[in-house]
């Protein structure tokens, strides 16, 4: 069994006492760098751990392009719900179950993306597409398989996978999917048509959004923020292979667990204001952020923030932390109410 340990921005203590424990149990570990994830050695590896919590997670999937190594996602702090599984207090109970490989192995489909006849990244979660300035209506052509869906007028769209449809897509309104669902997921965003309802179409159809245009030039958001990039005419979405895997380390309903919870988010999400979800998501997807990187993120003003911050608080999907670095400041993430 030889494992490696990928981290992007744990810190290396929490690195250096999960190598131990698996060297402890004499098992072969490597620490892989961001640089070595192509390498030949690393192709051999039988497991990769990612530090890092879901966004670590997602960026080491961004930085591998072809993941043919099963990720076992594992947190500082409490766990990520759908890509990461375990927190690090879990992590020694399971490293018996790692050692003899009693787990399975779930293939999460991907997006490859092509803006404007160019190939980008590709993602795990959702395509959007929105005007560079906010509260702008954009115009575009839906096609899938080359047959015109639907010519519209909204504040944007979102092309999303089965995993991704908990995220940006059910904040807006769209319904969530399964992760086994062999579909992709899309949705037309606040659409002047007031008919309008999502879609949800094959893995294997290849969706095409034509004739974007707007007041302000448009942008598209790849896997929340991950990347964002100007578009001029169009994008074309297709499944990419190979999937992304997932080590499960039991048959439990992890992901139906993670689900029901996100369900009950989304109806409270519905009496919350607009800078509550804002930053809620934010959280989400780029992980701890003092109340300046908050401020950055989001562009609302700093009332607006302390008031939102302490909404969500006081609900439970919130919590603070003192930073080690500057005891004046608050760390802010999300809870394992919502994870």
């Amino acid at each position: 069994m030889h494992i490696g340990i990928y981290k992007q921005s744990s810190s290396d203590k929490f690195l250096q006492e999960i190598k131990k424990m698996l060297d402890d149990a004499n098992i072969r570990t490597s620490i892989v760098s961001k640089s070595a994830l192509s390498s030949r050695s690393t192709k051999m590896l039988d497991c990769m751990i990612v530090l890092g919590g879901d966004k670590g997670t997602r960026n080491y999937f961004h930085n591998m392009e072809e993941p043919s190594i099963p990720v076992l996602g594992v947190s500082e702090g409490e766990s990520g719900g759908f890509l990461t599984q375990i927190e690090y207090r879990e992590f020694s109970a399971c490293i018996n179950t790692l050692k003899h490989q009693n787990y399975t192995i779930e293939e999460l489909p991907r997006l490859c993306v092509k803006i404007d006849a160019k190939n980008t990244h590709v993602v795990l979660n959702d395509v959007a597409i929105f005007s560079s300035k906010s509260a702008t209506l954009i115009e575009h052509t839906l096609k899938v398989n080359d047959d015109e869906v639907w010519h519209d007028s909204s504040d944007g769209i979102i092309i999303s996978t089965p995993i991704g449809s908990s995220a940006y897509s059910m904040s807006a309104g769209g319904p969530v999917l399964f992760q086994d669902a062999k579909v992709f997921e899309i949705m037309s965003v606040n659409s002047l048509d007031v008919t309008r309802r999502p879609i949800i179409v094959s893995d294997n159809s290849t969706i095409k959004v034509e004739d974007i245009s707007s007041k302000h030039h448009c942008e598209v958001i790849l896997d929340g923020g991950f990347d964002r990039q100007k578009v001029h005419k169009e994008i074309e979405c297709t499944q990419f292979a190979p999937p992304a895997q997932i080590v499960q380390l039991t048959r439990s309903s992890t992901a139906i667990t993670a689900l029901a919870k996100k369900v009950h988010l989304a109806e409270d999400l519905l009496r919350m204001p607009p800078s509550s979800k804002l930053i809620l998501k934010t959280l989400e997807y780029e992980g701890e952020l003092t109340h300046k990187n908050l401020t950055a993120k989001t562009l609302l003003p700093s009332r607006t923030i302390r008031l939102a911050l302490s909404t969500l608080i006081k609900k439970g999907y919130v919590k603070k932390k003192v930073s080690v670095r500057d005891a004046r400041q608050k760390i802010y993430m999300i809870s394992n109410k919502i994870n």
